[in-house]
């Protein structure tokens, strides 16, 4: 889908993909105005949302829950205010077309699975515009749902383009065993998780065994940072780069995997 510079690389997963940041002469006070001005300006121009301030701590709050299960009460708490307020929120985020939500894949499910959806906003830079970072942050905790995110947008954008025939999800099951995206659909039925390392490790791949175990018909792909194509325990490791650049509206995902051959 991305056919310019190099998809995944820091400054990528740092600013992202709003064209109108990485085109700026400055991305990164760009990015910083873009939530800070263009979405509560919005917000504000159009009324929709009483209390601005609120709304600050909530897309800030948010943030921590990107590439993550919501759990709509726990998020309100953060914030403190109510429930009610921060769905309200949540629907605005997405009327504004700046977030979204993936459904949990519960077809002909046998494990009891988690009922929340899975967040994104809709831009991994917009993500770490807003997700504040200290000290006790480390690196992987904001680079890995950054990365999750950038793997989101190109694949919805895939499946809009593509006019595809199938719906993304995610799963995950009360126990714990999950993967990061499931397409299906008449186009085919697919799993992919997502791991920002460069190497392989057994653990790396029980979420996607789990889910081969439960639906031996899902072709199942690990999108990793390394740069070899291989295969381990049935599941296809592929470079994140690879894939993301082999995206293309007019093929499958069989090409962008190499699943095809």
């Amino acid at each position: 889908m991305n056919r310019g510079g190099a998809v995944v690389n820091p400054l990528c997963l740092r600013l992202g993909t709003v064209p109108t940041v990485v085109t700026s002469q400055d991305p990164g006070s760009a990015l910083a105005a873009y939530a800070a001005l263009y979405v509560e300006q919005e917000v504000r121009a159009e009324g929709l949302a009483r209390d601005v301030g609120s709304f600050s701590r909530f897309l800030e709050a948010a943030a921590f829950s990107h590439a993550a299960t919501l759990n709509v009460s726990e998020l309100a708490r953060e914030c403190e205010t109510s429930r009610t307020t921060v769905a309200g929120y949540l629907e605005l985020l997405e009327d504004l077309l700046l977030s979204f939500r993936l459904p949990v894949f519960t077809r002909r499910a046998k494990r009891r699975l988690v009922a929340h959806p899975r967040f994104f906003y809709f831009d991994c830079g917009v993500y770490r515009s807003l997700r504040p970072a200290g000290p006790l942050d480390r690196p992987t905790e904001i680079a890995g749902p950054a990365l999750e995110g950038l793997v989101a947008q190109h694949l919805r954008a895939w499946l809009a383009y593509s006019r595809a025939d199938a719906r993304l999800y995610y799963w995950r099951t009360r126990g714990g065993a999950e993967v990061d995206f499931v397409i299906y659909g008449a186009t085919g039925f697919w799993a992919f998780d997502v791991m920002n390392a460069d190497r392989i490790r057994p653990a790396d791949l029980r979420g996607l065994t789990s889910f081969g175990d439960e639906y031996p018909e899902a072709r199942r792909v690990l999108l990793y940072r390394g740069s070899r194509r291989i295969v381990r325990r049935d599941v296809l490791c592929v470079p994140v780069e690879d894939f993301l650049r082999a995206l293309d509206p007019e093929r499958g995902l069989e090409d962008a995997s190499g699943a095809g051959g």
